[in-house]
């Protein structure tokens, strides 16, 4: 009884979850100029609208490859700079000595306690000071203070479990700290590094607030930005177009955590065994 009440609450949980990507998906099968469906319509249109899908994607007034492909490259850039500062400054705090270490890491860790939101205006003016308003490197290069505390504790609290007979051996072959990092370290850690590669995924892809502050112009606009035109595009809101885009937006995202999803959850538990 016990395992069966258990199992229904969490039943009840994931349905409460899966309740609006369903709404959505099957909203967006509707006729364009359809009302919102209800519940006693939404499995059972007078017909299945695929074309709505053919429709967003060659939409004469939405260049939707140019904005898939603004978000392809900032989120690489996003996730190949996550990694890079990310595992040096992990290696940094796990395995070299030097003083304040714990100290530095502790005032590194309370920055996580700062709402992104709080850095939107001062990043903005650098940005803008930079010149880089409306370009890829504006687009990437914040993205970096916003996420990199997470990203760093993830990986040197999975580092820590490393066990150190390996850095022995490595040193005793000669191996320096960079080549430590790179032959001993890096390898064992794919699980981790994986994980934070699909949160900073998950974060830059999705991410409208930043992308909305930073691009002006439409050849810049990422597909989270770009796509949302579609509310005002029509003066009304056409929701099973706007649930199209949505789905849209939304299958890389589902793709990359499908793909990951073994490393992504060993990453995030074995993370937190020591430390």
């Amino acid at each position: 009884m016990r395992n069966g009440l258990l199992y229904g609450v969490l039943i009840l949980i994931a349905a409460s979850t899966v309740l609006p990507f369903v709404w959505m998906a099957f909203t967006s099968l509707h006729a364009p100029n359809a009302e919102p469906p209800t519940m006693a319509n939404l499995f059972a249109p007078d017909r299945w609208h695929f074309e709505n899908y053919t429709y967003v994607l060659t939409f004469r007034e939405l260049p939707i490859w140019r904005f898939a492909l603004n978000s392809v490259v900032v989120t690489s850039g996003v996730v190949l700079f996550q990694l890079t500062i990310c595992s040096l400054a992990a290696f940094g705090f796990s395995r070299l000595q030097f003083r304040g270490r714990n100290a530095i890491f502790f005032l590194f860790l309370l920055t996580m306690m700062v709402p992104g939101q709080v850095l939107i205006v001062p990043l903005y003016l650098i940005v803008h000071r930079f010149g880089w308003l409306d370009t890829y490197w504006g687009l990437i290069i914040p993205y970096q203070y916003l996420n990199t505390a997470f990203g760093t504790f993830l990986l040197r609290q999975f580092f820590v479990t490393i066990p150190r007979s390996l850095d022995e051996a490595a040193r005793l072959d000669g191996c320096g700290d960079l080549a430590l990092f790179w032959h001993v370290i890096l390898p064992s850690s794919r699980p981790a590094l994986a994980t934070v590669a699909a949160f900073a995924f998950i974060w830059t892809w999705t991410d409208f607030y930043w992308a909305l502050l930073a691009s002006s112009s439409t050849t810049m606009r990422p597909l989270e930005v770009g796509l949302s035109v579609f509310r005002d595009a029509y003066g009304v809101t056409r929701w099973p177009l706007q649930m199209t885009a949505a789905v849209i937006v939304l299958i890389p995202v589902v793709a990359v955590f499908l793909a990951m999803q073994r490393f992504f959850i060993r990453g995030v538990v074995t993370s937190g065994i020591k430390g």
